[in-house]
């Protein structure tokens, strides 16, 4: 089997084990404690409160306007990806862990806390993947991609502080807004904590051959930029490349698979970082 072939059947089981831990996370914790930790599932959640409908078709739903509006203005491959992620998630909710998984219906407290815990290994597997659950995210990137100045950061607080708020009204209690906040940071938190460590972003430095090709597949694949610098090896004294990119916590996975798929013998060192300013990520504020 090919290296791409390999890599292709990777990605294929990460997303499809990401979308069960999500599914379980959400139908066994998140569902009984009627909170909606933001998002298009925070919106599915209390759709499903008010009619009793499946949790996974709701989902879909509330995201297809959403797809429709990424395949408009972000791109159409993130928009095919993104689509089938979510009717991988939708499928298996439903079909899958719904009708054999039990709910947990202790205290919502704890329920805020592991379903945020395991719906944020899934989303970080599903990251893993190349892809992403859609929802807030979609909205986030349209958001900052209107408005350069701000961040995507802030735009995805902006949208999920909106479902969190709307969440007290549907569920009619306070409680519900308060344990959705918590349930969100320790989902963003495991998200964080797997893919790199806690930390906001990641800086990455390519020494390569081919340091052209490669921001050339970082500018059309991730949709970012990078810095391409001139240097030369202290032994070798050859000419070489130089790149510097730094990418979010969603795009980190998919940034290894094209150094090492258009430079395998490229020398790679990952900085972690605890702040990222700039076009992308935070304003550079005093």
């Amino acid at each position: 089997m090919s290296a791409a072939r390999q890599e292709k059947v990777r990605n294929i089981v990460c997303l499809l084990a990401g979308s069960f831990v999500y599914s379980v996370g959400t139908h066994c914790f998140v569902v009984p404690a009627n909170i909606a930790p933001g998002g298009a599932s925070g919106l599915a959640l209390m759709v499903n409160f008010v009619t009793g409908l499946p949790v996974g078709v709701l989902t879909m739903v509330v995201n297809v306007p959403l797809l429709i509006l990424a395949w408009i203005y972000l791109s159409r491959k993130f928009a095919v990806s993104t689509a089938m992620t979510c009717i991988a998630c939708s499928v298996i909710l439903d079909f899958v862990v719904a009708p054999v998984f039990p709910m947990y219906t202790g205290d919502r407290l704890l329920s805020s806390l592991f379903g945020g815990v395991i719906v944020g290994a899934g989303m970080a597997l599903i990251f893993m993947s190349g892809s992403t659950t859609g929802g807030s995210d979609i909205l986030g990137y349209i958001l900052q991609k209107k408005k350069p100045h701000l961040s995507i950061g802030r735009a995805l607080i902006i949208v999920d502080g909106v479902v969190l708020a709307l969440s007290i009204f549907v569920f009619h209690n306070v409680e519900s807004g308060l344990l959705g906040m918590i349930s969100l940071y320790a989902c963003t938190s495991v998200i964080d904590a797997i893919l790199y460590g806690n930390d906001a972003g990641s800086m990455v430095t390519i020494v390569s051959q081919y340091p052209q090709r490669i921001a050339d597949r970082i500018i059309q694949d991730l949709e970012r930029s990078a810095t391409v610098m001139d240097g030369r090896g202290a032994y070798s004294r050859k000419d070489t490349g130089i790149l510097l990119c730094t990418v979010r916590r969603s795009q980190f996975g998919r940034l290894k698979q094209i150094i090492r798929e258009t430079d395998s013998s490229a020398f790679v060192m990952v900085t972690e970082t605890t702040e990222v300013f700039g076009e992308g990520f935070k304003e550079i504020v005093s």
